[in-house]
């Protein structure tokens, strides 16, 4: 028997309770994990509050930003070894479909999203198929290594395979203090561009300058496109990050430059927004969505964490039974970077 973290009610608090359940049994090419932490996501949130329903196992364990130690091995897996030590996509992939030999795992076409259709990480072990985890060198530090695929490689997917900066260009970043936002920062900044960060949290503030960002705007306000166009000389923006979504997008739209990218990366509200389409095409603007992260891409984020061009930003760890105490922190934005969940 293992310990995990059960969801009894949906709700803002939601009921959270920790049992005793069965360990799980790694099945033909899965391999069974010990969890050594996992992350406390927005997702999460949304799930345990009851705004995200869909595809959600009833009664399922939440937690998809998983790092551990590999217990078991299925039948036919290769590449890992009990001991060693590994962190996982957020897609449960098949390995054999068009879109994971493509490279695109987290969109595989027979996955199931872990700690949603499938059972996750706020628990001791996890069991996931061998093509859903990555090796990490055995020197690196576990907790900080739940973050390298959400939020880390979320984040680095949208900026170099979507937003596809280049050394030099102006990267405004919304949500500058959050989980995505300052993972989004690090990787702009490790790609030689020139990042602006936007938060309205005061206390984030003194974080942001040291992760590299040039210019920090703190506003309390929705429109923080002016103070973008004053240090860009009245040219915006060639790639926006927007971690937040239609709360801030008048201002994010405004802040893109002629030609620029702008990358829908996070959405926290679901509210329509309004945007013209004539604007699009006189701006000649891009508009693109980015979503979970390949296992290449994985792998990139391990190898700059080890050439310490990456850092994963955890403020807090705690056991599962203090969750309700990660919900409200979130809840009430009083996080920087990431929460994570243990259960040992």
């Amino acid at each position: 028997m293992m310990r995990a973290l059960i969801l009894e009610q949906t709700g803002r608090p939601p009921k959270l309770s920790v049992h005793e359940v069965p360990v799980p049994v790694p099945g033909p090419g899965e391999v069974l994990v010990q969890v050594a932490a996992c992350g406390f996501c927005h997702h999460d949130l949304l799930v345990m509050a009851g705004v995200l329903r869909r595809g959600v196992k009833p009664g399922g364990i939440l937690g998809h930003e998983i790092s551990g130690v590999v217990a078991g091995l299925g039948e036919g897996v290769s590449g890992f070894q009990e001991g060693g030590h590994v962190v996982s996509l957020l897609t449960n992939a098949c390995g054999r479909c068009d879109r994971c030999r493509q490279g695109r795992e987290h969109r595989c076409r027979q996955g199931e999203g872990i700690g949603h259709g499938r059972d996750g990480g706020f628990a001791e072990y996890v069991a996931v198929s061998q093509f859903t985890l990555a090796p990490v060198p055995a020197d690196m530090d576990l907790t900080g290594a739940a973050l390298f695929a959400c939020p880390m490689g979320v984040a680095m997917q949208a900026v170099t395979q979507v937003a596809r900066v280049t050394p030099g260009e102006t990267v405004v970043v919304t949500g500058a203090g959050g989980g995505l936002g300052i993972h989004a920062l690090q990787a702009a900044v490790a790609l030689g561009s020139r990042v602006i960060a936007v938060t309205s949290s005061e206390e984030k503030l003194g974080h942001l300058a040291p992760m590299g960002a040039e210019e920090v705007l703190h506003t309390s306000e929705l429109d923080f496109s002016e103070m973008v166009l004053a240090l860009t000389e009245d040219e915006g923006a060639e790639v926006v990050i927007d971690t937040v979504g239609s709360p801030l997008f008048p201002s994010t739209w405004r802040s893109l430059a002629q030609f620029g990218r702008l990358v829908l990366l996070g959405e926290v509200s679901g509210t329509p927004v309004e945007l013209s389409l004539a604007e699009i095409i006189f701006k000649d603007a891009q508009v693109l969505g980015s979503s979970g992260v390949s296992r290449a891409v994985l792998e990139q984020v391990v190898a700059m964490v080890s050439e310490g061009r990456l850092k994963p930003i955890i403020s807090q760890v705690l056991p599962l039974e203090q969750a309700a105490t990660a919900f409200d922190m979130l809840s009430n934005r009083r996080v920087l970077g990431r929460l994570a969940l243990t259960a040992r």
